[in-house]
């Protein structure tokens, strides 16, 4: 039997010999896209708003035919030196691109990818890091407040350059007092520079009363807005029983206006009195 010692002794070996000829499989099995250059785990870039950068990837075809594969950017603006590469067996080729930061681009990372294809279907990817330089400002706007039965409805806007991940606080006071107060917490969204947000805050309010709502957001970087609106809540029954005591006043009002401006009517075409005066006089 074999000693302990020297079955893990086996085992290491039989390991060592496995991971040592895998890259080497891998390598045979078809050509692959990277970052030129070697050792990077991707491209990344970095500039000013406006600027041009540029970058390098390579196709490496070690097999023993050649390979055409066509390659494509996405994400963020990329142009590509070729967008159809033939590559000889054992063979690297190496592809230029630019990248164009949007000169209306907020500070800011930004995340591209560089794709090539063969015909065979087969693809392979490199990720693109972008970061756009600037100053970072933290902005946001609460706006379109309204109360739709029991909810709320408002609209985030972020005016600053970098993403925000907002907390809401919601006060409201009545004819009585306090009706609704939720400290501030942490929304389940992420807003980018210049995005709008449609949202909804869920609430039972009172069946009677005036009123006065506010919401406030806050964001880490000293971003905040308040935003308030004033609505009544008025039961319907009651809310029947007002408009048909209005609806009966204003019917009343229109039948006496009318019946007097007949009276006025019927005195102004009464004909003029002929009958003479007797005053005494002799003639």
């Amino acid at each position: 039997m074999l000693s302990t010692a020297r079955v893990l002794r086996l085992s290491c070996l039989s390991l060592l010999a496995v991971l040592t000829a895998a890259p080497a499989a891998t390598a045979a099995e078809g050509w692959s896209l990277a970052p030129a250059g070697g050792g990077r785990p991707a491209c990344y870039a970095e500039g000013e708003p406006g600027a041009t950068l540029q970058d390098t990837v390579s196709v490496t075809n070690p097999t023993t035919r050649p390979v055409t594969v066509r390659l494509r950017g996405t994400g963020v603006p990329i142009t590509l030196a070729a967008t159809a590469v033939h590559v000889p067996a054992r063979t690297r080729a190496d592809i230029p691109f630019t990248v164009v930061v949007p000169a209306t681009a907020a500070p800011g990372d930004r995340a591209g990818t560089i794709a090539a294809r063969a015909p065979d279907g087969r693809e392979a990817t490199v990720r693109l890091r972008l970061r756009v330089k600037g100053p970072e400002l933290t902005a946001l706007t609460v706006e379109h407040l309204a109360v739709h039965g029991d909810r709320i409805s408002y609209d985030l806007v972020n005016r600053g350059t970098t993403p925000l991940t907002p907390s809401l606080a919601v006060h409201a006071t009545g004819v009585l007092g306090t009706r609704l107060d939720r400290a501030p917490r942490t929304l389940p969204v992420r807003l980018p520079p210049g995005r709008r947000l449609k949202l909804t805050e869920p609430w039972h309010h009172p069946a009677l009363d005036a009123v006065r709502l506010r919401l406030t957001v806050t964001a880490p970087g000293g971003a905040q807005d308040t935003a308030q609106v004033s609505t009544r809540f008025v039961p319907r029954p009651a809310a029947a029983a007002t408009a048909g005591a209005l609806t009966a006043g204003v019917a009343l009002f229109l039948v006496r206006h009318r019946r007097r401006r007949r009276d006025d009517d019927g005195r102004a075409a009464e004909p003029p009195r002929t009958e003479a005066e007797l005053t005494g006089a002799v003639m």
